[in-house]
């Protein structure tokens, strides 16, 4: 009898459908690894949103966790020429500013001279001399034998001592070395130079750098540059223009700024405090909806950051959150009583900065919070634990999947031989059927002709 090359050849029966039909209950079994899979992926990615979230709180107190965020002043100018900067050390007040002369550096041009012309023929040096109404310097750069004006010009720049930058100007004749001073002011001002007798200074060219002059609240002051800092303690001056009208400077302290940095740990912590909701959120059903539900590490963190919240902090006069008007509502986030809140910020900021930074790192409700945000956040934290476990679970799923693949398959190779044997069976028993009939058939004709 010949072989069969196909299931339900032999048989005429559907055998290659009923063997996919038995390979696809098989594969019912990769359902709950692959749900359980799928689980922890999601996990994963929840704990990384989490994680996030935990970052913008620790960014947010670590402001608070700085005493210097309490001390911050504000400047507020009043006319035009000087802009003004306040540093935590700087004494709130008036002051009246009238800015005179601005500083500027000094410059000078050589005579006319052809690009291509050899200037020196030997090596020779280019002395610079500085100091305008004041004490005299100078500076030798040494030029190489055969500079053109170009090479003067590169020479002097290669030299970063030399206290002036070079470049060249063509007048429309011919072409001039323009030198100017680094820096501005009457000591650093460049008042001329020689030492090449191709090359001299053009007097009319020369220009004397200048100190800044200044007037605050009828104190007289000289700067060498136009940024004048601690002529007011702690406030930096920058002078744009000079035109001999006074300008309002107030100092003060900056409680908007105060205000913003708590404002803004308590919208993170509160963006924070939705993200879990949303993570654990139950819809009483028998169906989740958060992806972390039930989830240990979620707990175990809410727990701590509640105990830093609500716990008392130190002997002080704030020992606690709810003085300053923030409290924990029903949900666990902050609320803020605005009104308490404006007062403390606006009458006892040494009490928010003891409360909040302390005396160390850590001794403020800002670095205990921070610990625990760091114990939470850490490589080696309670988040990156639970992801790392997370990870180690599907790894040992894609194990379990594979071993379940190769035994499906088996399986389904297992039932394809049977079922061929079977097709062999049924076509072998279909021929001796067919055989058995004939005979019959043979036999009862030759009986109806006897």
């Amino acid at each position: 009898m010949a072989s069969i090359t196909a299931l339900g050849v032999g048989s005429g029966l559907d055998l290659s459908g009923l063997v996919e039909q038995l390979k696809a209950a098989e594969q019912q079994k990769l359902v709950p690894i692959l749900q359980q899979k799928s689980a922890q992926q999601t996990k994963i990615s929840a704990y990384g949103r989490l994680e996030s979230a935990m970052d913008r709180v620790q960014t947010s107190i670590a402001a608070l966790n700085d005493a210097s965020t309490f001390k911050q002043q504000k400047s507020t100018v009043t006319g035009d020429g000087v802009l003004a900067t306040a540093g935590e050390t700087a004494n709130a007040g008036r002051y009246e500013v009238t800015v005179t002369q601005l500083a500027r550096s000094g410059s000078a041009a050589s005579n006319s001279v052809a690009l291509d012309q050899e200037l020196t023929a030997a090596d020779a040096t280019l002395t610079l001399e500085f100091g305008a109404g004041g004490t005299q310097t100078s500076y030798d750069v040494a030029i190489s034998a055969g500079s053109t004006l170009a090479d003067v010009r590169d020479q002097i720049n290669a030299d970063k001592e030399s206290g002036v930058t070079a470049s060249i100007v063509n007048d429309g004749t011919g072409y001039r070395l323009a030198l100017s001073s680094k820096e501005t002011g009457q000591d650093a001002s460049l008042e001329g130079f020689s030492g090449l007798a191709s090359l001299t200074m053009d007097a009319a060219t020369q220009r004397s750098g200048q100190n800044a002059e200044l007037n605050v609240n009828g104190i007289a002051i000289t700067s060498k540059t136009n940024r004048v800092e601690e002529a007011i303690q702690g406030v930096t001056l920058d002078l744009t223009a000079a035109s001999g009208d006074p300008v309002t400077l107030v100092i003060e302290r900056d409680e908007e700024s105060l205000r913003g940095a708590i404002d803004e740990f308590v919208k993170n912590y509160n963006e924070m405090k939705s993200t879990v909701g949303r993570m654990t959120a139950y819809n009483g059903e028998g169906e989740t909806s958060g992806e972390l539900v039930g989830d240990r590490t979620v707990r175990t963190i809410e727990d701590r950051l509640r105990r830093d919240i609500t716990d008392n902090l130190g002997t002080g006069d704030i020992t606690r959150l709810s003085q300053l008007g923030i409290a924990i509502d029903e949900k666990g986030r902050l609320k803020v009583d605005e009104d308490k809140l404006d007062d403390a910020v606006a009458n006892n900021p040494e009490g928010l900065a003891a409360f909040f930074a302390g005396d160390t790192k850590e001794g403020g409700f800002a670095g205990r919070l921070n610990a625990t945000l760091e114990s939470i956040t850490a490589e080696d934290g309670i988040i990156q634990s639970s992801v790392t476990s997370a990870e180690q679970r599907v790894d040992s799923l894609d194990v379990r999947k594979l071993r379940m693949e190769a035994s499906i398959e088996r399986s389904t190779e297992r039932y394809r031989k049977q079922f061929g044997q079977l097709d062999g069976l049924i076509a072998q028993m279909n021929s001796m059927s067919s055989y058995l009939s004939q005979q019959f058939s043979m036999l009862g004709n030759m009986q109806k002709s006897n």
